[in-house]
């Protein structure tokens, strides 16, 4: 979404506000209460509210970073719907928001333009806007909401439609010992064997495979003959945490699509941390990855027929 704007009245709110590191510090505050905000919080019903989020009025889902903001406020407030819409949009609706009650920031791209030259520039920068979820109504029930009555697939049904998807890309995986990795030279993903999974608490075996093969997956879509996105250059450089959170992050965006649960990481706390790291060196990181992940699903969205 753009428009053109008034260049000294956007100028002027660009200046007052670091939206990058608004953005970047909404992230950071779940991360460090231990939550990770792209993967499911809770068991049941209420994980519907994880599904991609989707605006009342256009039926669209959100894209990019604002499906991680949706998912933040709906793991802090534990809404139980992934409906979102504007303070205008739910009034065109004749619905009204409860007394009190605070919208979530989304962020899209607006566009100053700016004379050099005799030449117009237009330079893009990004604004802020507040929606409010279905479970912020008045009118609002927990019976009677769209997500909980829609009937949830059977997790073979789930299985097989995940591996139509997977097989369509035509990448080739091959199973092996060496455990979960996309090979850039082979042009091949490696994948341990079924059985090295297992059922967890909040995960199935067979969820923990393919949620590990779609990160993978992401990483296979950035090769040079794909959408050739920037590589690292060694491991622990900002290229190397970038292109890592872009694999987290649109395999969390395609579970969700698909209903399954992301697998665990071994190592919570370290995992944590590391993302901990990548957020504070750089504000850009999250938003460029996320960016860069629905990126990548709508590349792989594109090869199924």
């Amino acid at each position: 979404m753009s428009h053109t704007t008034n260049a000294s009245a956007r100028g002027q709110t660009s200046q007052r506000r670091d939206i990058h590191q608004e953005v970047t510090d909404t992230i950071i505050k779940q991360l460090e209460k231990g939550t990770v905000p792209w993967h499911k919080p809770w068991q049941g019903e209420e994980t519907k509210a994880f599904g991609l989020p989707y605006n009342s009025i256009t039926q669209n889902h959100y894209r990019g970073i604002n499906i991680v903001l949706l998912w933040s406020s709906a793991i802090e407030k534990q809404f139980a719907s992934a409906e979102w819409g504007t303070f205008k949009q739910w009034a065109d609706k004749k619905e009204m928001i409860r007394k009190g009650e605070k919208g979530a920031m989304v962020v899209y791209y607006d566009v100053l333009e700016k004379e050099e030259d005799d030449e117009i520039r237009k330079i893009p920068f990004l604004k802020t806007s507040y929606v409010f979820n279905r479970c912020q109504l008045s009118s609002y029930q927990p019976t009677n909401t769209d997500d909980t009555q829609q009937p949830k697939q059977s997790l073979v049904e789930r299985i097989q439609t995940m591996d139509c998807f997977i097989n369509n890309t035509q990448a080739i995986i091959e199973h092996s010992q060496r455990g979960a990795c996309y090979s850039p030279k082979e042009d091949k993903i490696y994948m341990p064997f079924t059985e090295a999974f297992i059922d967890t608490e909040a995960c199935t075996a067979t969820e923990g495979y393919y949620s590990t093969l779609l990160h993978e997956l992401v990483h296979w879509s950035g090769a040079p003959n794909r959408i050739d996105r920037a590589k690292c250059k060694k491991f622990g450089d900002q290229n190397y945490a970038t292109e890592e959170l872009v694999a987290e992050l649109g395999a969390a965006f395609l579970c969700a699509e698909y209903d399954i649960t992301s697998a665990e990481k071994g190592d919570h706390a370290n995992y944590i941390a590391s993302w901990l790291k990548a957020l504070k060196d750089n504000k850009h990181c999250i938003i460029t990855a996320a960016s860069k992940a629905s990126k990548a699903v709508h590349y792989l969205r594109g090869l199924q027929p």
